[in-house]
């Protein structure tokens, strides 16, 4: 594990993540169809902004502008050459505003899902998949990232390969899936299944969870779904998106006020998580609410589907059935469980 990292969970029981890159750049002057690593020279000032905005805001890491930074999602604009140029900029710019905040932020890299379809269901192997990640998260290393963040996936044969191109770095790495297909993955995985299968992985995640999908309550859902399959000493990661996302115009808003993501915070600490963020939606200001719900928040046991859908918003049918078979299996455990090498299980 990354010692800054290590250093500050030892420190204290949560850190928190950053809000929504793409709608803050948007609120910034960003187009649809846009690429919004290109910023990263276009407008790094306003880069800089997003990032400062976070940190001000109580971001104890702050993700780099690199999402699509793949050469697969590059090539959408014909950049797919940049990989390195774009991936060691969005490092640079998030590593210069955490190291000028006088306090400790993590800077984690961004590796979001290449876009394509592996086979046999497209073109996409393994291998090819394996060597665009590493060459992207080789150029995030190369900017001075803390560790790597790959988000947004929906299968086990992108994680995978995210997985081996975050190895070659020898950074950490994190791992979050969106379920947001009646409570699975679009490729249909159940969040029970993602733990187990993060836990064969090698070399292991250091923390994994959930982010985006369809709202915050959803997201909650997902991580009390995770429940059976985690361990003792797992971190859990949560980061949801501002509610639920509607059109206004032709432009996309969030219904999340800073006072449900508040109690959306106080609900995924406790699920389980220790780092806990905003994903699509998420402003400056919604991430503030977040940070003082946390420090103020003394952590209760885990919340049902029924709490949920009441404080945060419908579920979906899947979630719900997923937490049902959640809340049976941890009811069904014996106290005193040990996870692998003999440590103590906690909550």
């Amino acid at each position: 594990m990354s010692e800054r990292l290590q250093q500050l969970l030892a420190e204290r029981p949560f850190l928190l993540a950053d809000g929504a890159t793409g709608t803050n750049l948007f609120a910034m002057g960003l187009m649809t169809g846009d690429a919004p690593e290109l910023w990263n020279f276009a407008h790094p000032e306003r880069i800089e902004a997003l990032h400062r905005g976070m940190v001000e805001a109580g971001a104890d890491i702050i993700l780099t502008n690199s999402f699509g930074g793949s050469r697969y999602r590059l090539k959408l604009h014909n950049q797919q050459d940049r990989v390195r140029e774009i991936n060691l900029e969005a490092a640079r710019i998030a590593r210069c505003i955490a190291d000028g905040s006088g306090r400790t932020v993590l800077v984690a890299g961004s590796i979001g899902p290449s876009g394509e379809l592996f086979q046999p269901l497209g073109a996409l192997t393994h291998e090819d998949a394996s060597e665009a990640f590493a060459e992207q998260a080789m150029a995030l290393a190369e900017g001075g990232v803390d560790l790597l963040w790959i988000e947004t996936m929906s299968s086990k044969e992108e994680v995978t390969a995210a997985a081996a191109g975050a190895a070659t770095t020898g950074l950490p790495y994190t791992s979050t899936m969106s379920f947001d297909t009646n409570g699975r993955t679009m490729m249909g995985l159940a969040p029970a299944e993602f733990v187990a299968f993060v836990h064969a992985l090698q070399p292991p995640p250091i923390a994994y969870g959930a982010n985006c999908g369809v709202g915050a309550a959803e997201l909650v859902a997902a991580l009390v779904n995770m429940s059976p399959a985690a361990e003792a000493g797992d971190i859990l990661v949560a980061k949801g998106n501002c509610g639920v996302p509607y059109f206004v115009e032709g432009q996309i808003h969030y219904d999340g006020t800073p006072t449900l993501m508040a109690d959306y915070a106080r609900l995924a600490r406790d699920a389980g998580a220790r780092i806990i963020g905003g994903c699509c939606g998420t402003s400056f200001a919604h991430l503030a609410e977040m940070r003082t719900a946390l420090d103020s928040h003394v952590p209760g046991s885990r919340p049902t589907m029924k709490e949920i859908g009441e404080r945060l918003g419908k579920l979906t049918a899947g979630a719900e059935a997923g937490g049902a078979a959640a809340e049976a299996s941890c009811a069904g455990r014996r106290p005193g469980r040990r996870r692998r090498g003999g440590e103590p299980a906690t909550q």
